[in-house]
């Protein structure tokens, strides 16, 4: 837990250093555009959103996706969580049999 009460680390930019290695530096303004990236342990980007100002974004969206990817990497990828999962719903179990049935599995208003 982080001193502000986040369970993960979130940083700050302002000379715009990571936003240059990750491709949100903005040369001719001097500023970063809103990114946001999940990075998971062994620090691969598994999540990436690039945003300009005039759109918020839904913190709520980033968490379920935190949640859904810890989940995965819990599963060491047995399962996947389809698009609006949320934590206690079902999961997918991934595999052959899944292969063009998604729709015949994963039934989201059940």
């Amino acid at each position: 837990m982080t001193d502000n009460g986040i369970p993960w680390p979130m940083v700050a930019d302002a000379a715009g250093n990571l936003g240059k290695v990750y491709g949100v530096y903005d040369e001719n303004n001097g500023v970063n555009i809103r990114g946001r990236f999940l990075i998971d342990p062994d620090g691969v980007v598994q999540a990436m959103e690039v945003m300009t100002p005039p759109v918020g974004r839904k913190i709520a969206e980033t968490i379920r996706q935190v949640h859904a990817f810890q989940h995965v990497r819990k599963t060491k990828g047995a399962e996947a969580c389809p698009a609006g999962w949320e934590p206690g719903k079902p999961t997918l179990k991934v595999g052959p049999d899944l292969v063009g049935k998604v729709w015949k599995v994963w039934k989201p208003d059940e």
